[in-house]
């Protein structure tokens, strides 16, 4: 009932704007002309006057009289059917930017062209689409933006063509040889287009020798405004309320993202990291094509020595900042970045082994940054924070402590592993390589295994022996094999102190069972054997340790000797 209601005041609209330069003359009508849900009651002889298809139709008619015409199928819809209508009474009425592309492919429908008739509406049209409405920039793209309803007519009538050719010369001029401010104008002009016609203006542009960062800046500007709240908004609000599953809206924003990177310039350094994150982070969310987030990956990595912790953390979260992506990008960006200098290292006569160079420093830097800000997330497991940690070369980190300040964070944040655990967490890390002061923090961290803080403690002894100078102190080399010696003796050592105790025991067990008068006999027994057995572990009886203070008499079971040797 709505929908009849509604069609009834389309049709009683349609009658009234007809009949105020219709109705006024004193011939009655004797022809309905149908276009969609509107009826215009018209007179034959002035529409034969200048449209040869109604004409035709009028005569090849197998009526007597033809009353009710159907042209439906114009383009533009009943509004343009009523200009060339007034067209044909005589009836002024005004060409705009935004009609003139629909009255000229209906004037071309209704065969209303010069050669059936002088100073037709064809001819008016073309007229005013080359002497106004592409003279300027924004004329030519609000007609470029009228022709997405008018294909394909308008692309046969090549008033497409047209517009892109005067459209892509005009912004190229406005890129070099701005006419007002800001410089970029012209960029946001450009949004109002469908991207198939953008895809147009940007080739055009591309084939007039426009520089990479023009195409770049045009790009940029189009992405921020079609995907507004998925690119330009980095706080992600709007985003949480929004489907992230197979809706319509989801699939014509991955349709759209996916052609606006197929339109990136060859030049890999031509957008600013910052911009290509976010568009990765806007493929990821809406499950774009591998093709299309590889290449992203791929433009990252190329200049990943300009990343911020900030960049990487919006390709690591979802919108609502609450939960991690797969992170599987973060790693391959990584992972080209790294092979890439490898690859100039070996070229520069170097050792692909050995990647030092600054840009890889600073990705150091800012990769150890990044896994400290992600490491308080519980779901986060130790293969991926590994992964990461392990993505940079070992001899890139000149010191460690940021990778610590990491591994600190992580262990926190996961309280409940257990020693193997945090022991696989920590051997991503060198102890030798943190500072002073990360280690006087390491060697009271309860945190971390016991193997790490003995490290620490060891690498300070090593220095106080040198003379304090980290000049004086060994190299790494030597200090990691004097460290396993000497961690080989302290377990030497505890193993001993156990024995001690054990037989401590035994000794007492016997006493209990005996009598008094054979207790001497027990003792020299046992000390005779334990002799021997001190003699077999003695860790010091091929080295120089300083033994001095060990006595050649009985020890005292109740209270082992501490060892000089030993670093607790």
């Amino acid at each position: 009932m709505a929908t009849l209601i509604k069609n009834n005041s389309r049709f009683s609209l349609a009658m009234e704007r007809t009949g105020q330069w219709v109705f006024s003359q004193d011939i009655p009508t004797d022809v309905i002309v149908v276009v969609g849900e509107a009826n215009f009651s018209l007179h034959k002889f002035m529409l034969i006057a200048k449209s040869n298809y109604i004409r035709k139709l009028i005569i090849e008619s197998k009526e007597v009289d033809l009353a009710r015409i159907n042209l439906s199928d114009i383009p533009g819809g009943p509004e343009i059917f009523e200009k060339a209508a007034k067209f044909c009474y005589g009836v002024n009425f005004e060409i705009t930017v935004h009609n003139v592309a629909a009255l000229r492919c209906a004037a071309e429908y209704l065969q209303m062209t010069d050669v059936y008739c002088d100073n037709n509406l064809c001819g008016r049209t073309e007229d005013f689409l080359s002497q106004v409405a592409l003279s300027t920039l924004s004329g030519a793209l609000v007609v470029l933006k009228s022709c997405e309803d008018l294909q394909p007519m308008a692309e046969d009538l090549k008033i497409v063509q047209k517009c892109v050719d005067i459209a892509s010369a005009k912004a190229c001029v406005e890129a070099n040889f701005p006419s007002r401010s800001p410089p970029n104008w012209w960029t946001e002009e450009l949004t109002i287009l469908d991207v198939s016609f953008f895809e147009k203006i940007i080739a055009s542009m591309k084939s007039r020798g426009a520089k990479a960062l023009t195409i770049a800046s045009a790009i940029i500007t189009y992405a921020e405004r079609s995907l507004r709240d998925l690119v330009r908004d980095q706080s992600g609000s709007g985003i949480k309320s929004l489907d992230s599953g197979e809706s319509d809206i989801r699939i014509r924003q991955r349709e759209l993202l996916e052609s606006i990177v197929a339109l990136l310039p060859s030049e890999k350094a031509a957008f600013p990291i910052n911009f290509l994150c976010c568009l990765l982070r806007t493929a990821i969310f809406l499950r774009a094509a591998n093709s299309c987030k590889n290449e992203l990956e791929k433009r990252i990595s190329v200049i990943l020595e300009h990343v911020t912790v900030d960049d990487l953390l919006v390709l690591s979260f979802t919108y609502d900042g609450e939960s991690l992506f797969d992170l599987e990008s973060v790693r391959r960006i990584i992972s080209g970045f790294v092979e890439k200098e490898k690859s100039v290292a070996v070229f520069n006569g170097g050792d692909f082994r050995e990647v030092c160079s600054t840009a890889m420093q600073r990705v150091a830097k800012t990769v150890d940054a990044y896994l400290g800000e992600i490491a308080t997330y519980v779901d986060l497991s130790i293969s991926k924070f590994n992964g990461i940690a392990n993505l940079v070369p070992k001899g890139t980190r000149k010191a460690e402590d940021d990778l610590y300040r990491a591994i600190d964070i992580y262990l926190k944040a996961h309280p409940n592993l257990d020693e193997i655990e945090r022991e696989k967490v920590c051997s991503v890390m060198d102890p030798l390589k943190l500072s002073h002061e990360a280690r006087v923090h390491a060697s009271q961290n309860k945190r971390l295994p016991v193997q790490i803080v003995l490290h620490a403690l060891y690498y300070d002894q090593l220095k106080l022996r040198s003379g304090t100078d980290d000049q004086n102190t060994p190299n790494a080399m030597t200090t990691r094999n004097q460290l396993k010696a000497d961690v080989s003796l302290v377990k030497e050592n505890e193993a001993l102190r156990t024995e001690l105790l054990k037989m401590k025991m035994y000794v007492q067990d016997m006493q209990k069972t005996q009598g008094t008068s054979s207790k001497g006999s027990v003792k020299k027994t046992f000390f005779s054997s334990m002799s021997k057995t001190l003699g077999k572990l003695n860790p010091f009886k091929n080295g120089s340790k300083d033994t001095s203070n060990i006595d050649d008499g009985m020890a005292d079971l109740t209270k082992p000797r501490r060892r000089r040797f030993s670093i607790s």
